[in-house]
């Protein structure tokens, strides 16, 4: 009896070399390319968290959006998360999530998340480089800024 089984790939979207990709040097550079990514029509209406996926050289390989959620919340299943960043042989990653409220003040949910996935990291070697919280304001909060990583 032959058996049958489904392979699971990362494809990447684009119409560049990774050499011509664009690298993170700072809170405001991540927050910058992140925002453009970001859907304007509901960055006031539903929390949604991404993760920015970069080399060694901070060099961005893509960025995968992985919940999109409520008004006051969104689900991060750590699993799907790094599902996709040790297929993506990810060696530091950024994540990201916005305040439909406008706040920038992180909540107990927000750093819970984030030591959550700075743990997880630490078990497969990948660096947490910042959590980032955006407003529809063109504004942001650095956990990594503000001595929270």
């Amino acid at each position: 009896m032959k058996t049958k089984v489904n392979e699971i790939s990362i494809k990447y979207q684009g119409n560049f070399k990774l050499s011509e990709a664009p690298k993170i040097t700072s809170s405001l550079s991540a927050f910058e390319l992140l925002y453009r990514t970001w859907n304007k029509y509901q960055i006031e209406l539903q929390e949604c968290f991404k993760v920015l996926l970069l080399n060694n050289s901070n060099k961005v390989k893509g960025v995968y959006q992985v919940s999109l959620g409520g008004i006051t919340g969104t689900l991060v299943d750590i699993r799907i998360l790094f599902g996709v960043i040790l297929k993506s042989l990810t060696t530091s990653i950024i994540v990201a999530h916005n305040h439909p409220s406008g706040t920038l003040k992180p909540s107990f949910a927000d750093k819970k998340i984030t030591s959550k996935i700075q743990k997880a990291c630490s078990y497969f070697d990948i660096k947490l480089l910042d959590h980032l919280i955006l407003t529809s304001d063109r504004d942001y909060y650095s956990f990594a800024d503000e001595g929270m990583l």
